[in-house]
Parts: C-alpha cells; sequence; structure tokens
C-alpha cells in the first residue's frame, strides 16, 4: 500500500511516495539494482528495523528534500540523501550499510521522492508491485512496533537503555532519564533523542 505524504513547507508538487513491506523475499535482487545505478529503482529502500518511527524517517525524509531544493545534496540524488540523513554521523557509507537495505532485509521501508511530473502515486504503486515480493504493511507506528529492533537502534545513535539509567534522575543527550515504570512510551523518547541528534549532526 502506497501512501502519499504531505510534508510542511514543502511545495505541493514536490510530493513523497512511502511503502511499507514486510516478509520481503527478494531484498537482494533490491540492493542489486541500487548498486547497479538502475533508475528505475531509484527509491529510498531501507531497512524499516532501524527505523523508530513515522517521525524518524519523515524528519530525515524532509532534511533530505529541503537539501535537495537548495541544491545542498551530499550523495547521489534525494533518495539516498534520505538514507543519509537518518545517520547520527557524516559517513555516508556506513549510512548506508546501517540503514540501507542489506541481502538479509526482511521488513522494507521504500520513499520515493516526486522530483519528475511522471512520478505519481499509480506509477510508484504499480512499478513497487511488479519488483517487491513481500507482504504491503501500513505505513504507521503500529507496524514499527512490530518492526523495529529498538535496541539495535539505540547502540547505533549511542543511547542508553531506559532499564540502565531507570530512576537515576540523569539526562542522556539533553533528554531526562525517565523510569520506564512511569507508563512513558519507551518509543517516544528514542524518538526525541534521535530527532535531536540528527538536528545536531544538521547544525555541525
Amino acid at each position: 500500500m502506497v501512501q502519499s505524504i504531505t510534508l510542511a513547507h514543502m511545495p505541493p508538487e514536490l510530493a513523497l511516495y512511502v511503502a511499507m513491506y514486510t516478509d520481503v523475499e527478494n531484498a537482494p535482487f533490491l540492493k542489486e539494482q541500487l548498486l547497479a545505478g538502475n533508475s528505475d529503482f531509484e527509491y529510498a529502500f531501507i531497512d524499516a528495523k532501524m527505523v523508530a518511527s513515522v517521525n524518524h524517517v519523515l524528519a530525515a525524509a524532509f532534511r533530505a528534500m529541503n537539501d535537495y531544493l537548495n541544491e545542498r545534496l551530499k550523495s547521489r540524488n534525494v533518495h539516498s540523501e534520505i538514507v543519509f540523513s537518518l545517520s547520527p554521523n557524516n559517513n555516508i557509507g556506513e549510512a548506508f550499510r546501517r540503514f540501507g537495505v542489506s541481502e538479509s532485509t526482511r521488513d522494507l521501508l521504500v520513499l520515493k521522492v516526486a522530483t519528475m511530473p511522471e512520478v505519481t502515486l499509480e506509477s510508484v504503486a504499480q512499478h513497487l508491485s511488479t519488483h517487491i515480493q513481500g507482504q504491503p504493511s501500513t505505513f504507521d507506528n503500529a507496524t514499527f512496533r512490530k518492526v523495529a529492533d529498538l535496541e539495535r537502534i539505540r547502540k547505533l545513535y549511542k543511547l542508553s537503555s531506559p532499564n540502565s539509567r531507570a530512576g537515576s534522575g540523569k539526562a542522556v543527550n539533553g533528554i531526562p532519564s525517565t523510569d520506564a515504570s512511569e507508563g512513558v512510551d519507551e518509543t517516544k523518547v528514542l524518538e526525541v533523542q534521535i530527532l535531536g541528534l540528527m538536528a545536531l549532526r544538521g547544525a555541525t
């Protein structure tokens, strides 16, 4: 199921299309198309296990699209820039290894920016349905809660587990520590921390 996403402060003609798949069986083929530079497969193919929430990936998309509009891309195109924008550092190669599709990817997040008029919801949906062997899923936080590997995400962003600092009252990366027993949404706390780190990288 491909969804059209409207991001604030973006021109309406620069549409963003997003799709989520689980139980993907042909990730090696998709990665091969990217490595070959096949323009038909110019998407941001992201391992969904490395994304904590909807806001996490949309923040990366917004940054990449903004850099595209202002001709500030550091990678090949706006789609590779989305993957790069997820990274907590400026190592492009590491960003693709950590967040991009790999041969073992089973849960796949796909983003397509309409940089040309012929890119439409219908064209994207048809192309993906033809070439992705997986189960379409809904792009929402409920899906991310099922597939996201929060422990791997914490390690990548160098964030402590809530349980390891429960009740300490100390701030970690500027975010106050919270006891898990207080009923705070663990994913939401992680999301806030990640977005802060992504913003800091953009300021350096």
